[in-house]
């Protein structure tokens, strides 16, 4: 491919960097053909519809692969396939589709496979990510899906077989005729499922399925917007591409994604086996992946240009006052983990007949509990605390506004409903739940930030002598603050009885004694001195054992100027 020049050559708004051999969706498609003619000989009748999508769409993308079109012409040419495949389901076994509804599979087929298109932008991301929500789609839909099961069962293995070559560092690139079709394909077997399925719950679960896709796209579309730039405009401002920035290895951000995707398929798989209690799991992975992107929303991207739209706009100093001064996204989003928390402790508090009963009281009280668990929370200092710093520490705040909160809410009821079919246990479940809801999410950001640190190539691997108070202060400042570029790693002390300890996520590893073997263990790659009282023979001893493995040795200086 090399000498007939059929590669991607590297661009400013692209991810690699060496020129790279394209058309892998040739082979993606041939092993789907191959596969269904040695497993399922002869029975092709049912698939045509789906086959003429994936011909179709591969077509397109060839095309674009040779004389690159607009996202305009792209998207019309998804909503063409996506028309005539709507058209061919009117024999479908399933509620009769309004005009509006048709529209509405149209738009959302288009969506989709464009959003597989614009996910193809790092190594093995969206060859795994498709594999996943095939695999999902094929098992949990499999009822509806019928014979188009198998269909993605292959389009499934002839993923997996190419990502030896897709992943990092990637050998081939599946192009443009590879992930239009493949997206093309799975839109139209989740299309065909809810189709078949006719309920909210189907639509949701497939939904969770694509979730990878879904948010990767609708979140850059979004921050294009807020920065002022052109939302068709290629760049390197995608989830993955963030998660590297952030301080994630290409592998390991990769990794990520796949696990959000992995996820979501879960999620799927539970509301259709038990959709009613399924929807508080749901609703909390959803709120984890809103987290997730607000997260990835403060790793710059656009040259300093980030959110410049929106700061520009007249609204901007309302707006500043809504998100900094009233604290509106933290309230709206306890307000969110109230609400879920207290339907999932009926949920786990009762079964049968006795949850339909009691479900009764969470429908009239909730109104209630939602006024007395935000007031709690709001004077017990909550949103006076900052995430960034949010800690052990923080944890007093959450236990006296959450327990106060049920308290509250404990009279409320009582005083209103006379406590009649309500449950002293309910109101347990409830504080156990919104307590570690509420310290889940505001530990999320520290969460992410600590395993980018973890992760990144770009953070030198230190290990921190002493593991005193000031050690312990050194190695919160190197968590704390990426821009020194350090990960510690591990501590050594010469006070055996710390040893096999973690203080602070950081293991301690051994004494002096054990420098030298640390050192080519862990590819230490810079040894720190935490405290003064570590110099005379000790010092000179670490800076021997440290010239030899030619690793620099600093000192931490604490001073008042």
């Amino acid at each position: 491919m090399l000498r007939l020049g059929i590669v991607v050559p590297p661009r400013s708004d692209r991810w690699h960097r060496t020129p790279t051999p394209t058309y892998g969706g040739v082979a993606i498609l041939l092993s789907i053909v191959i596969a269904l003619a040695l497993v399922a000989p002869g029975r092709f009748e049912g698939l045509l519809a789906l086959g003429a999508v994936g011909l179709a769409l591969f077509a397109a993308g060839w095309y674009d692969d040779l004389a690159p079109m607009s996202a305009l012409e792209k998207m019309v040419s998804s909503l063409a396939v996506a028309a005539f495949f709507a058209f061919s389901l009117s024999g479908v076994d399933a509620t009769p589709w309004e005009a509006a509804l048709t529209v509405i599979a149209v738009i959302w087929f288009g969506f989709i496979d464009n959003a597989v298109n614009l996910l193809d932008n790092m190594d093995g991301l969206a060859a795994g990510v498709c594999a996943i929500a095939a695999i999902a789609l094929a098992a949990i839909f499999a009822r509806e899906l019928g014979r188009a099961a198998w269909l993605l069962a292959a389009l499934a293995g002839g993923l997996v077989g190419f990502l030896v070559w897709n992943r990092h560092p990637a050998k081939i690139f599946m192009g443009n005729c590879g992930s239009l079709a493949i997206g093309g394909l799975l839109a139209a077997c989740a299309t065909l499922a809810i189709a078949r399925a006719g309920t909210a719950t189907a639509a949701a679960a497939a939904s969770l399925i694509l979730v990878v896709p879904i948010v990767d796209t609708a979140f850059v579309v979004l921050l294009r917007r807020l920065a002022g730039r052109s939302t068709t405009r290629g760049n390197i401002d995608h989830t993955s591409h963030r998660l590297v920035s952030a301080g994630f290895s290409e592998p390991r951000a990769v990794s990520v994604l796949y696990g959000l995707g992995v996820g979501g398929a879960l999620c799927a798989y539970l509301l259709r086996a038990n959709p009613t209690t399924a929807w508080p799991v749901a609703a909390t992975f959803v709120v984890g992946v809103l987290m997730f992107l607000v997260y990835l929303a403060r790793v710059p991207a656009y040259a300093g240009q980030d959110f410049q739209a929106l700061q520009n706009a007249s609204f901007a100093p309302l707006l500043s006052d809504l998100t900094f001064r009233w604290h509106a996204g933290e309230v709206l989003l306890d307000l969110a983990l109230i609400a879920t928390c207290y339907y999932a402790s009926y949920r786990l508090r009762f079964s049968g007949e006795a949850l339909t009963t009691f479900l009764r009281g969470f429908a009239a009280s909730l109104p209630a509990i939602l006024g007395c668990q935000l007031a709690a929370l709001y004077l017990s200092g909550l949103y006076k605390r900052l995430w960034s710093t949010f800690g052990l520490h923080d944890l007093s705040t959450v236990l006296r506004g959450v327990g106060s909160g049920v308290v509250l809410s404990v009279l409320a009821v009582t005083y209103v409903y006379k406590f009649e079919r309500f449950s002293r246990g309910v109101f347990v479940i409830d504080a156990v739940l919104l307590t570690a809801a509420i310290v889940g999410s505001r530990l999320s950001f520290r969460i992410f930030r600590r395993a980018a640190a973890g992760s990144s190539p770009h953070q030198k691997r230190v290990a921190i002598y002493g593991a005193g108070s000031r050690g312990q202060l050194l190695a919160r400042e190197l968590r704390m603050n990426p821009t020194w570029g350090r990960n510690p790693v591990a501590f050594l002390d010469d006070e055996r009885h710390l040893h096999a300890r973690s203080l602070i996520g950081v293991p301690v590893r051994g004494t002096l004694d054990d420098l030298d073997r640390i050192i080519r263990s862990m590819s230490i790659e810079e040894v720190l001195l935490s405290s003064p009282a570590i110099n005379g023979h000790i010092e000179t001893r670490v800076r021997e054992v440290c010239a030899a493995r030619d690793v620099p040795v600093r000192r931490l200086y604490l001073d008042i100027r």
